[in-house]
């Protein structure tokens, strides 16, 4: 890669592992030693994080990382859904047995360790790191590098909201998995339908989850409320 795509899979790795936050400030200095790049690098690596929407340049403040606010989550998850429903439908109708048998196998496997217990962090890396990993398939079976690019970043930005609320957890990783399973099943079946109402219902549970709403109040009321309400920072743990 070039040196300015180092940058930008750098930053890109920094706000995935959550030592880049919402809303923090940083200069092209502290960009420079966080990546370990030439400031040249960094300079050619800004416009894009712009473009994208990561950061924004504040006028005698510097740069800041995207903040995250009820917008935010409304648009992410909208363009999440209307990406992924196309997807499943595809990967649905032309995957190959080969490679839906080996999410069924591979989701089994994790679930069945997850059920005997105990969850460990490495249980949960593999976990977070095959749900990541099947959905970027779903994008990538429709095979537009302008789709994957867009839903890419797309998802960089969701897993900016509540970082500890969108990455997988002991609370919610046999829930994730369920859901995940239950999808397999309508894709093993061959049933498009089906497979994306188990998707818009996967998507709802993290999309209620970014936005704090759990138990009694998971449904689809409390998340209309939540989300007329005015914007206010979601970036608390």
């Amino acid at each position: 890669m070039k040196l300015r795509e180092q940058a930008y899979e750098s930053f890109r790795q920094h706000l995935l592992t959550n030592r880049i936050r919402p809303g923090q400030f940083v200069s092209q200095r502290e960009l420079v030693a966080l990546t370990g790049l030439p400031l040249g690098a960094i300079r050619e690596m800004i416009p894009r994080l712009e473009a994208d929407g990561l950061i924004v340049t504040i006028p005698q403040r510097g740069m800041q990382i995207a903040s995250v606010d009820l917008k935010l989550v409304r648009n992410a998850f909208q363009l999440r859904a209307i990406l992924e429903r196309e997807a499943i439908t595809q990967f649905t109708l032309s995957a190959g047995d080969a490679e839906i048998e080996r999410f069924v196998r591979r989701h089994a496997e994790i679930l069945a360790r997850a059920e005997a217990g105990p969850i460990t962090p490495e249980l949960l890396d593999e976990a977070q790191s095959l749900d990541w990993g099947f959905h970027d398939a779903l994008i990538d079976r429709l095979g537009n590098l302008l789709v994957s690019s867009v839903y890419r970043v797309n998802s960089l930005k969701i897993r900016l909201i509540r970082f500890e609320e969108t990455s997988l957890s002991p609370a919610v990783l046999l829930r994730a998995l369920h859901e995940h399973t239950t999808v397999l099943e309508a894709v093993a079946a061959r049933d498009p339908v089906r497979a994306v109402q188990a998707l818009d219902r996967h998507i709802d549970s993290a999309r209620l989850r970014a936005l704090g709403i759990t138990g009694k109040d998971e449904h689809e009321t409390a998340a209309d409320a939540v989300l007329d309400a005015p914007a206010v920072a979601l970036t608390g743990s």
